[in-house]
C-alpha cells in the first residue's frame, strides 16, 4: 500500500489522455516526408515519454542534418500533431476521469499536471479539466525532460508540496526513473514488464477511484 501523498503528479499523455497515437501518425508522415523507415513499434519502445528533440534523434539516427534542418522538423512535426490533435473533446478523457480528479482533490490532496510535452496546455484546454488542476508543469518550464526529474520537482514546487510527499503517475519507464530519482512513489500505468523501479503498477485509470490508487 502506498504512503498517502499530498500531492498527486500526473503525467498526461498516456495516463489520463492518450494523445500517443497522434504523436505516431505525426511522427510517421515526418519520416515519410524524409524517406526513413519508421515503425509502430519503433514508436512504442523508444519514443514512450522522450522529448521531441530525442525522439527526432531516434528517427534520423546516423543520418546528416543541420541544426535549422532539426528545428524545422521538430516544427513540421509539432504542426502535424496539432492538426490531428484538433478535434480532441472531453471525450478523449480517460474514463471516469472527470470524477477521480475531484475526487483527489476534496480528498485534500493537490492535483497537478507533469507532461513532458509543450503542446500540455492545448490538450489540457480540449479536455476541459483545466478547472480540475492545482498545477501544470509541461516542457515549457525545464531544460532536462525525463528521466531528469526536473518536471515532477517542479511540479511539486508549484503546489508547494515536499516531493517526499508526492506521488507520481506515469506511463514511461522515463517517467517512473524521473519521479523515483525525484524522492517521490511512483505509480505506473501500462503493462509490467515496460518498468522498473515503480512502487504499484495499474494497467488503466480508467475508472479508478483514489483508493485503487493507493491500496
Amino acid at each position: 500500500m502506498l504512503k498517502r501523498p499530498k500531492a498527486i503528479l500526473f503525467d498526461l499523455d498516456g495516463v489520463l489522455t492518450d494523445t500517443s497515437e497522434y504523436h505516431y501518425q505525426a511522427w510517421k508522415h515526418l519520416a515519410d516526408d524524409e524517406g526513413i523507415p519508421f515503425t509502430r513499434e519503433e514508436n512504442d519502445e523508444h519514443l514512450r515519454g522522450v522529448s521531441r528533440r530525442d525522439s527526432l534523434m531516434y528517427i534520423i539516427r546516423g543520418r546528416q542534418y543541420s541544426e535549422d534542418q532539426i528545428q524545422e522538423m521538430m516544427e513540421r512535426k509539432n504542426n502535424y500533431y496539432h492538426d490531428l490533435i484538433k478535434n480532441m473533446s472531453p471525450r478523449d478523457l480517460v474514463e471516469g476521469g472527470r470524477e477521480l480528479l475531484p475526487e483527489i482533490r476534496n480528498a485534500g490532496i493537490k492535483v497537478a499536471i507533469a507532461s513532458g510535452s509543450k503542446n500540455s496546455l492545448t490538450v489540457l484546454e480540449l479536455l476541459q479539466i483545466m478547472d480540475l488542476l492545482d498545477a501544470v508543469a509541461d516542457g515549457n518550464c525545464i531544460s532536462n525532460g525525463k528521466p531528469a526529474p526536473d518536471l515532477f520537482v517542479y511540479a511539486a514546487g508549484m503546489v508547494k508540496v515536499p516531493t517526499s510527499d508526492c506521488l507520481g503517475v506515469e506511463d514511461a519507464d522515463a517517467g517512473i526513473e524521473a519521479i523515483k530519482t525525484a524522492g517521490m512513489q511512483a505509480l505506473a500505468i501500462g503493462p509490467q514488464e515496460r518498468f522498473h523501479r515503480p512502487d504499484k503498477v495499474l494497467p488503466t485509470l480508467a475508472n479508478k477511484h483514489l483508493q485503487d490508487l493507493l491500496e
